[in-house]
């Protein structure tokens, strides 16, 4: 489909700023939704015809359905849903408190949530769409230090891989997104840490906290050549469920595979016996 409308959420920076710079020179258009208006208005009056911006709060539910029906009313229709906004938390699981807890997930899940249910009656409509799920390798495999986050994100990718079975006969496309380690601010200035601290972790999730705080502008990922991946794969007829992006995302998912794989078989038998003969 040509001139294909796009709907991204957070692109004043990272992914999601590179990935509607690629959509837009391939001759899409990108509404984008920022948090800040002076960013929003910039980045229309920059791209004119081609892209909008939007300020929008995930963790507002009520605007978000608002925002889904004006564009709706406007555009006719969305192509290619990203829900890209999110940010990361370190800690222990022992740290977190419940409202840091609960923050993480207001944005990184539930606010992905909404926004991907208030788009579907119109994917439904259109018979058509694809939704791009920004996850992370850190959706598939968890680390010691990042458990918030990636319950956050192994939530995100349970709904979607459901999802992806009760729209396909709809003609509704969906992908997860399953980055490694990205030169973009997720491990800068949007990156949140525990408050508390407990020095009996400090070898496990301290070393997590401390590796994160020297990462930032040396990830291996390179932001431009991850949006070339995401607008590739949603060209494709057949997209996959799961896009892992960068080597370091590779040896993750492949790790996972091969630890869930053992387990299985050193414990088939017994796995086997819990049955009713």
């Amino acid at each position: 489909m040509k001139n294909r409308i796009w709907f991204i959420t957070g692109i004043s920076s990272g992914l999601g700023q590179a990935l509607a710079q690629e959509a837009i020179s391939k001759g899409d258009f990108v509404i984008g939704t920022f948090r800040n208006k002076d960013q929003a208005d910039l980045f229309t009056q920059a791209h004119h015809a081609n892209a909008v911006g939007l300020v929008l709060d995930l963790n507002d539910h009520v605007a978000i359905d608002l925002t889904v029906k004006q564009i709706e009313d406007k555009y006719n229709r969305v192509d290619v849903l990203v829900n890209n906004a999110g940010f990361g938390f370190a800690g222990a699981v022992e740290e977190a408190s419940m409202e840091e807890v609960r923050a993480v997930f207001e944005t990184n899940f539930f606010g992905c949530l909404k926004l991907t249910q208030a788009f579907l009656p119109l994917f439904r409509k259109q018979k058509h769409g694809h939704i791009i799920q920004i996850s992370s390798h850190g959706g598939f495999k968890a680390f010691a230090g990042f458990g918030i986050y990636n319950a956050s994100k192994f939530a995100l990718e349970g709904f979607s891989e459901a999802l992806a079975q009760e729209i396909a006969p709809f003609g509704i496309k969906l992908t997860l997104v399953e980055p490694g380690p990205f030169r973009t601010n997720f491990a800068g200035s949007s990156f949140r840490m525990a408050e508390k601290s407990i020095a009996d972790y400090h070898a496990t999730a301290g070393a997590f906290r401390e590796r994160m705080q020297f990462v930032n502008g040396k990830q291996e990922g390179d932001p431009t050549k991850a949006a070339h991946a995401i607008f590739y794969i949603s060209k494709q007829e057949k997209p996959p469920l799961r896009l892992p992006l960068g080597k370091i995302a590779l040896v993750s998912l492949n790790t996972k595979i091969e630890l869930v794989q053992k387990d299985i078989t050193d414990f088939q038998e017994l796995a086997t016996q819990a049955v009713y003969e």
